[in-house]
Order: structure tokens, then sequence, then C-alpha cells
């Protein structure tokens, strides 16, 4: 089947024009024949590098609690049906979608870096929320919970994986090779050469095909209200560096740099059988009668 990653830019810290970006988006690459789309980490209403949101230790400035509201009022209410378009446009070009949001719930103020799972069967399928924000990060995102090491068996096989730094967790890596994730999802913000090697290393270690989604932005495509948070910034904020890794990690498509695009692969489930006549990670390559790894919270795999 034929996959695809959305190296682009959103509308930035609007909501309502990015789902429609997306929509979009989604609607051309379906109709050129994937059968899975992903976009970058917090595409919607986008990742706010070189933004301090007024803070440094020991003090915080009213003008950064205005901006983190406004980001606040722009980040997706899943359970207010903030992605009903995109659940309307996989289910109509019959594509499942994993998408990055920053993610905000009803019943508190906090935000959490997520990624979001999208079936053309049944809509939300469910959310992935950073364990650890990395950084400065963690003045505006607050961490998940083992609740939210998801993993899905669908009709295209089955789906995991983690946010950016996250994927230098060996635990939290672990925790998606032990539901058996086949293709493995890496939205981040992390545009080093450096990564290309994390993700050609996952795929070597958990036998599974990666997909690494990064935005490619410059300075530019922020709006002008922003711009006084950016004066440090250098005009290329974010190189991109997408890319799509086979089981024995060899790269099929990318890393893109420098420009939006798409890069596409056609990829095939059975290679990943192939692989583990090598290496496997749960199976020969095992040794359960010495290491004992247990995720409490970790729920089971959803079937679709």
């Amino acid at each position: 089947m034929q996959v695809s990653i959305i190296q682009d830019h959103p509308v930035f810290f609007d909501k309502e024009q990015t789902l429609q970006k997306a929509v979009e988006l989604v609607k051309t690459h379906a109709q050129n024949g994937s059968r899975l789309i992903v976009f970058p980490e917090s595409f919607i209403p986008g990742y706010p590098r070189g933004m301090n949101f007024g803070t440094t230790v020991g003090n915080r400035t009213d003008a950064g609690r205005r901006f983190y509201a406004e980001y606040y009022k722009n980040s997706v209410d899943i359970e207010a049906g903030d992605l009903n378009s995109l659940e309307k446009i996989s289910k109509a070009q019959d594509v499942y979608l994993v998408i990055g949001i920053t993610e905000k719930v009803a019943q508190n103020g906090s935000l959490y870096c997520a990624m979001v799972y999208i079936s053309p069967k049944s809509g939300v399928l469910g959310v992935h929320r950073k364990i650890k924000p990395t950084g400065a990060e963690r003045v505006i995102w607050a961490e998940g919970t083992g609740k939210s090491l998801v993993t899905f068996d669908t009709k295209i096989g089955r789906l995991g994986g983690l946010i950016c730094w996250e994927n230098y967790m060996p635990e939290a890596r672990m925790a998606m090779y032990r539901k058996g994730v086949q293709i493995y999802i890496a939205p981040t913000a992390d545009a080093r050469d450096n990564w290309i090697t994390t993700m050609k290393h996952i795929a070597l270690e958990g036998r599974c095909f990666v997909l690494g989604c990064n935005q490619y932005f410059t300075k530019s495509m922020v709006p002008e209200k922003f711009q006084d948070q950016l004066t440090d910034q250098p005009e290329v904020m974010c190189r991109g560096g997408s890319v799509i890794v086979s089981p024995m990690g060899e790269v099929l498509a990318g890393p893109l740099f420098d420009e939006a695009g798409v890069p596409t692969a056609h990829i095939d489930l059975d290679e990943i059988n192939q692989s583990k006549l090598d290496f496997d990670v749960n199976g020969h390559y095992a040794r359960p009668d010495i290491f004992n790894f247990n995720v409490p919270d970790q729920p089971e795999t959803k079937k679709e």
C-alpha cells in the first residue's frame, strides 16, 4: 500500500484554518492513492518553536499568559468535535490519518502534545499524549501517562508510535515493540541530520516500518503579531527531514530538507516477517529469563 507524510506548515495558531488546510491535503493525497497519511508534531495549531511564553526561571509575564490563553483557545478539543472534519474526509476518502495536535481537555487547563489516530471506519481510534515534553516544552505541555501508550490493529496494519524525543526513551520504544507495532509513527520537531539515524535505528530495532514526519517552516510564515517573539530566530526555523524507513533500515522516501513536500512510498507488511529471520525483538532475540518488562497502565491493542 501507499503511505504519505506531510512535510508542511500549519496556518500558525489558527485551528480552523489549519483544519481546512489539513482536509485539502488529505483529499489530494488520498486521491493520489495513499491509504495512510501522517502529519507532523503539533500541526494543529502549530509547534511554537522559538517562543518562551514570557517565562524565565522564577518568573512569568502577563503577556506570556495572554499568549498561552490564545494558544489554548486554538488547541484541539477532541470531545467537543474539533476533529469532525478530519473524520469525515477520512471516511469519504477511505484513508487512515495520524495527526499531531496540541490537545486541550475540558476538565483542566493544561495542554498536551498529542497525536491522534483516525480511521475511515471508526473515526478517532485514540490518542497518544507525549509522556515527557522536552526542555522548555514542559512550560506549556503536561505529561501523558502510560494509558496513552496506545496501539491499534487496523485493516492496514498494527499502528503505534511516539512523539519526537520520546523516541530516545528505550522503555517507551519497547512498550511499542511489545505490542507488535508494524507501522511506527514518529512525528517530530527535530530537523537535525542525526534524527534520520534515529529513525533507521528504530526500524532495525523494532523490525517495523517507520514514518518520521516533521514540519518545514520559516519565520515569515508566522503571523506578524507573534514576530516580536522570534527576533533571535533564523529565517528557516525548521528544515524538515521527513523520512520513511523499511524494517531493514533502508530509506524508502526522503529525507526531505529545506522545502515543503510529501514523501511517499509503497510498503509491504510481508517485509516485516522477512526481516525477523535476522532479528526479532519479541521473539528469538528476547530473553525473558533475564529481563522483565512491564508497563502497568498500557492499554491492550485496540482492534478496529
